[in-house]
């Protein structure tokens, strides 16, 4: 079965909105983004842990324009991204059951769970 969908992806003009939502059939408390442009390493873009307390992580290049959310006890973790410039362009992934805390959250290999990827594409 799959354990993580996502959805949302599409075309954007640069400073626009897209908001990528992703459905985790496991229970887990740390989700997070992943972002891979053509010819580049898979990035982390952001993370969140949701169990006794939320706490929420960002790449430098998306703070201030991306929002990582969870609704309380939802199986959705939502990405707002605000602000889309033509270098947030790439296949966005999200991932489950990683590691929640600084150091270690944008490493990808720290992940057992992997959605399919959603295109985000932005013009300029």
């Amino acid at each position: 079965r799959v354990q993580v969908v996502e959805s949302g992806g599409g075309s954007v003009q640069a400073g626009g909105s897209r908001n990528l939502s992703c459905t985790v059939y496991v229970k887990v408390n740390c989700v997070g983004w992943f972002r891979q442009a053509p010819g580049k390493e898979r990035e982390g873009v952001a993370a969140i842990y949701t169990g006794d307390n939320i706490n929420t992580y960002y790449a430098d290049s998306v703070k201030g324009r991306f929002t990582i959310s969870r609704a309380y006890a939802s199986d959705t973790v939502n990405l707002q991204m605000n602000n889309l410039k033509p270098e947030d362009t790439a296949i966005y992934y999200c991932a489950a059951d990683g590691p929640c805390w600084d150091g270690a959250w944008y490493q990808p290999h720290s992940y057992l769970y992997w959605g399919q990827g959603a295109q985000v594409t932005v013009s300029s």
